[in-house]
Formats: structure tokens, C-alpha cells, sequence
């Protein structure tokens, strides 16, 4: 069985499979995966998130999330909950429905926001499935 077909984007202990999963495995997912550091710099991204949003590796890895790769999510909906949660020390993981507007027509997708004290890596996972 594939890794796409046993991870799926609303499993409960995504957050820490993900951080286990190599740059290969990841880019096997059917949904998109951005993974962040706590300065907000992109440091996965995978294969299904790059071809969906039509932006290489190369143009995201390195850059800040929020303010350069999707400015579109730089929100109280999405960047601030990652912000508050830091803030508090409390675990991030909501699912919410979003439209996406960033050099495309708008695009409705679930976006699964994950973080936690305990790693420094955070996640936007994106579903465009239904």
C-alpha cells in the first residue's frame, strides 16, 4: 500500500508523522504540505502543494511564508492562530474552509493548520479534494 493511501489529510497524529516523513515521502501525499519554521520560513514543501499552486521548490523553500509565498494567508484565520498559539503555548490543530487567491483564479480548498510547543516545525496542510 502506498504512503498516499494510509496518510490522510484529517489522521489524528499527522503532526508528528509528518515530521518523520523524508522530502520523498512527502511529495507520495494526495494533499498539499507546507512545512514552517517558527520564523515563519518555509522548509517543505511538497510535490502536490507545487504543482496545485504552480510554484517550484526552488521559488518557496527559504522564503517567508506568510509575507512572500501566500501573503494570502497572512490573517487572523490562518497566521495569527499559528501566532497565538505560540504565544500561549497551546497546540494548533484546526481545520478550516478558505479560498486560495494567490496568482490564481480563487480556489477553494480545507486548509489543516498544525503546530505544537513541543516541535518547531509548523504545517498548512492543503486539501483541494470535494
Amino acid at each position: 500500500m502506498l504512503l498516499s493511501e494510509r496518510l490522510a489529510f484529517d489522521d489524528a497524529n499527522l503532526l508528528q508523522t509528518l515530521d518523520a516523513l523524508d522530502d520523498a515521502a512527502l511529495d507520495e501525499l494526495g494533499f498539499g504540505v507546507i512545512g514552517f519554521d517558527a520564523g515563519g520560513i518555509v522548509r517543505r514543501y511538497n510535490l502536490f502543494e507545487s504543482n496545485a499552486a504552480g510554484l517550484s521548490s526552488e521559488r518557496v523553500v527559504g522564503h517567508p511564508l506568510f509575507t512572500v509565498v501566500a501573503p494570502c494567508m497572512n490573517n487572523y484565520m490562518v497566521a495569527q492562530r499559528f501566532e497565538d498559539a505560540s504565544a500561549q503555548g497551546t497546540e494548533l490543530d484546526a481545520t478550516i474552509d478558505y479560498v486560495l487567491t494567490l496568482r490564481m483564479r480563487p480556489v477553494k480548498v480545507e486548509l489543516r493548520l498544525l503546530a505544537t510547543p513541543a516541535r518547531s516545525g509548523r504545517y498548512v496542510l492543503v486539501s483541494r479534494a470535494g
